[in-house]
């Protein structure tokens, strides 16, 4: 894939993030997230509570950063601070949206999360909740990953393609799991994957 190509997915990407936030601002997506939470939590049992909960805690930002730095340690030094600089722009957009994007997150009645250690005190939700970082970061490393490893000679066709597939495995389960759970609608989860995907397209670039 050249990289006039990735820079032009990154960016339209980014530009359907951009147009999609001020959608989810306007509320158009409110009948559509309430559908989707409903139709999930209906339709999954609640035995993927616990599951769903510490596969969520993954995709927290310290174990993602710790991934990243160990990542980038394996890169070149100027390109790796690059990346780095993409991964942490990622929340600085986020940050931004939770406060721009007037946009509440589920109900608490709808709130599915098992945390391994209780601090109910400690227990702090956003008051808007566009996009979600936990998509975004995923976003951004499974696509990050997913390139790194096409362009690689070290693996076989058949090993990529199992790569490749566990990598959008991951990706799957992790959106389920943030709209699931009742931490965000489906279209935080959406505004999330195109933060991620686009900036993680422009990581490959410099990598």
């Amino acid at each position: 894939m050249s990289k006039k190509l990735l820079f032009s997915l990154a960016s339209g990407l980014f530009i359907l993030f951009v147009i999609f936030s001020y959608l989810v601002d306007k509320d158009i997506s409110t009948q559509f997230d309430f559908d989707t939470t409903v139709r999930l939590q209906d339709n999954i049992s609640r035995r993927f509570d616990e599951p769903f909960s510490i596969f969520s805690d993954i995709g927290n930002f310290e174990p993602m950063l710790i991934f990243i730095v160990i990542l980038l340690i394996l890169r070149r030094k100027i390109l790796g601070i690059i990346t780095f600089g993409l991964f942490g722009l990622i929340h600085i957009l986020e940050l931004y949206g939770k406060f721009f994007v007037d946009h509440l997150p589920p109900p608490q009645f709808m709130l599915r999360v098992k945390h391994l250690i209780d601090f109910p005190q400690f227990h702090v939700r956003s008051e808007f909740s566009y996009p979600s970082g936990h998509s975004a970061r995923a976003a951004f490393l499974t696509i990050l990953l997913g390139l790194i490893i096409v362009r690689s000679k070290k693996f076989s066709h058949t090993q990529r393609l199992i790569i490749i597939s566990i990598l959008a495995l991951y990706d799957i389960v992790m959106f389920i799991s943030r709209i699931y759970l009742g931490e965000h609608w489906a279209s935080d989860v959406i505004g999330g994957g195109l933060l991620g995907f686009s900036l993680g397209l422009l990581a490959t670039l410099a990598i």
